[in-house]
């Protein structure tokens, strides 16, 4: 981290990325740690670790019920890493307690990309079928509507959103690092 940057993130301990799959959590987390020097862990990978099994199974095995009481469990963990850029789940934002646990504990970046992108991003992915839950009916129809539905919760934990529909990673997080450094609510040293 150069000498300016680091000044300015005095006192960010966490920068937490949430959005909906396949708006790049991950891929941005690692580049956007890259860049401070920092560690990054992605929550979904973390998870499966922990128990041993796939999301996808998890789901299967004990419902999205039993999968959300598991990722409270891994983000109150998370929660405690220093100078860490963590790639949330994107229904991670669905329960209440998680939000303001996101708020509390570090800056929150919505990434957010239209439909579209994310059905040809998830299409392309080959880990989708194999760690991901299926979507119910599928297509772009679901997605469009998951996004209707989870867009306010999204919109109140986030510090800002950056899209990234047209956007290559490098730019998302050259874009994520320039507004943190203007964000007047993210706890900045100014």
């Amino acid at each position: 981290m150069n000498p300016n940057a680091e000044s300015r993130f005095i006192l960010v301990t966490r920068i937490f990325m949430i959005g909906y799959r396949g708006t790049g959590k991950t891929t941005v987390a690692r580049l956007l740690a890259g860049r401070l020097g920092w560690s990054w862990v992605d929550a979904d990978e973390t998870l499966e670790s922990r128990f041993g099994m796939t999301i996808r199974t998890i789901f299967e095995t004990e419902g999205e019920a039993g999968f959300r009481e598991k990722e409270c469990v891994v983000l109150a963990d998370l929660c405690r890493l220093a100078q860490t850029v963590v790639a949330t789940g994107g229904g991670v934002i669905l329960r209440k307690n998680n939000r303001d646990l996101l708020r509390q504990s570090g800056i929150v970046v919505w990434l957010t990309a239209n439909p579209e992108t994310i059905e040809n991003r998830l299409q392309r992915d080959p880990t989708t079928f194999e760690r991901r839950p299926a979507l119910s009916i599928g297509g772009l129809a679901e997605i469009a509507e998951i996004l209707r539905m989870r867009e306010p919760l999204y919109q109140v934990c986030a510090h800002f959103a950056v899209s990234t529909t047209e956007l290559a990673p490098e730019e998302v997080a050259g874009a994520v690092l320039a507004k943190i450094s203007q964000c007047q609510d993210c706890g900045l040293q100014q």
